[in-house]
């Protein structure tokens, strides 16, 4: 018997060891994966600073998710935090003197929201870029003409702590960057007409990719803390969210209150934003939700 319990013995320490060196790997490669320089081939879009442009950016800010990290001010806001080893705090963007935006370059908003890349090369972990990669020149520039405009604003830089397991676990590559996850060589979305169409809810749903995956069949959000329920799977067919929203007016709803037809309120999904979002906006997104092959959640 005491054979036995001592090879269970070095058996227990053998995986221990194991799993220390596991982690440790995992955090090396965290470092080294947060360092990497990104090299992407950018085109500037110019700067504007016309009224149009500005009313235009205003919304894309208030309705897209910016406000939800940056603050309805862009002097940057706490979004997730959960004890002393979570904690994701978007960043100060207006141009007051030291902030992160300070002094950017035309090149520079478009890698950085259209690549989720920083003017350094280095990968921005938390900008959800892979919502705005499709962005078309004129969204894009509206959406800079509008964060320059904002007064400058007392705030401080991105916050970013991230629990044990989460850093080993991007250090391995199972949960990906918006850097890792874009292709950067797609070319700019071209304008749609703003219409209650399949075309024009397509370009909607890009913001819907962060969470809810490429295919939009939910899932695990990537780098959301374990107790974050899965993205929903929004293709049709059994087992989809989407069930709960036959038309157009119950999407509706629930974007500008919040809860699900029978009361209860939706997890997670940035309201924020969501409730800003047009009535043209959403009816298009649930058209076009609707034309899309089901699939299997996740």
């Amino acid at each position: 018997m005491n054979k036995w319990i001592k090879r269970g013995g070095i058996a227990v320490a053998a995986l221990a060891v194991l799993a220390g060196g596991a982690v440790f790997a995992g955090l090396r490669m965290a470092d080294s994966r947060m360092q990497r320089t990104v090299d992407v081939k950018v085109q500037p879009v110019a700067l504007r600073s016309d009224a149009a442009s500005i009313e235009r950016g205003k919304y894309l800010f208030n309705s897209r998710g910016c406000i939800d990290c940056h603050g309805a001010d862009g002097a940057g806001r706490t979004f997730v935090e959960k004890g002393d080893d979570l904690k994701i705090k978007g960043p100060n963007i207006t141009l007051a003197p030291g902030t992160a935006v300070a002094n950017y370059q035309p090149l520079d908003w478009v890698r950085a929201i259209r690549h989720g890349i920083a003017p350094s090369g280095r990968p921005l972990l938390v900008m959800p870029s892979e919502d705005y990669n499709r962005f078309t020149d004129d969204d894009l520039a509206a959406l800079v003409a509008y964060v320059r405009s904002l007064p400058p604003a007392q705030g401080t830089g991105a916050e970013i702590r991230l629990p044990l397991p989460v850093r080993v676990l991007y250090g391995f590559g199972a949960i990906p960057d918006a850097a890792s996850r874009i292709d950067h060589s797609l070319p700019p979305q071209q304008p749609i007409p703003e219409a209650v169409t399949v075309q024009h809810g397509a370009y909607v749903a890009n913001m819907c990719l962060g969470c809810h995956g490429e295919k939009l069949a939910g899932g695990k959000v990537p780098g959301g803390p374990p107790e974050w329920p899965a993205a929903a799977n929004l293709t049709p067919g059994p087992g989809s969210i989407m069930q709960l929203y036959p038309d157009a007016d119950s999407m509706l709803k629930m974007f500008r209150t919040g809860k699900r037809p029978d009361g209860s309120e939706v997890q997670v999904m940035p309201f924020g934003s969501l409730k800003n979002m047009s009535e043209t906006d959403v009816r298009a997104l649930h058209l076009y939700l609707r034309t899309l092959a089901p699939l299997p959640k996740g």
